[in-house]
């Protein structure tokens, strides 16, 4: 993001709906010298902000944050874009969802059958051997609680934004 090409394009909005720097900042409920910061590049806008000062100036959000005028095909393909990245990450959480949910499933298996095993002697009567029944009984545990870790991690983790920004753009290469 260009800040002066941002500002020079607020600026000449702003002068072609024939509005001073008070007037707009009366509207935005900011600064004269908020704006007049904005139009020098100095600052950028609030987050907030950016629908309303689109609003008022006649202009698509997107156009403000590129600092020109965009071409409806233009905003076609970036509103196309955007919904690709919000498919994108519905279809990534659906995506971690199902592999935790089979994680912790896999984990509540191994301890049931860990606890049945242990209290029916069924690995005992299968093997006709204390030790190795009880190698085996405390191996199915351990799967078990470790499945569930990976599960209550894999819950609580988050891919970082910068991760999921190199995995969008070569999804996004590869179309």
């Amino acid at each position: 993001m260009n800040q002066e090409k941002i500002g020079n394009f607020i600026a000449n909005k702003r002068k072609e709906k024939n509005m001073t720097q008070q007037e707009l900042a009366d509207k935005l409920g900011v600064t004269d010298r908020a704006i007049g910061n904005w139009e020098n590049g100095r600052r950028m806008p609030d987050l907030s902000l950016l629908p309303i000062l689109s609003k008022e100036l006649d202009v698509e959000v997107s156009e403000l944050l590129n600092g020109r005028k965009m071409t409806k095909e233009e905003l076609i393909n970036l509103r196309n874009t955007l919904n690709d990245v919000i498919n994108y990450s519905n279809f990534e959480k659906k995506k971690k969802a199902l592999k935790t949910n089979l994680l912790f499933a896999i984990g509540l298996c191994l301890l049931l059958l860990g606890t049945l095993g242990n209290q029916f002697d069924i690995l005992y009567d299968i093997i006709k051997n204390n030790h190795i029944s009880q190698g085996l009984s405390g191996a199915i545990y351990g799967l078990g609680i470790g499945f569930e870790i990976i599960a209550f991690y894999n819950n609580g983790h988050d891919i970082t934004l910068k991760e999921k920004k190199k995995t969008l753009v070569k999804k996004l290469n590869n179309k």
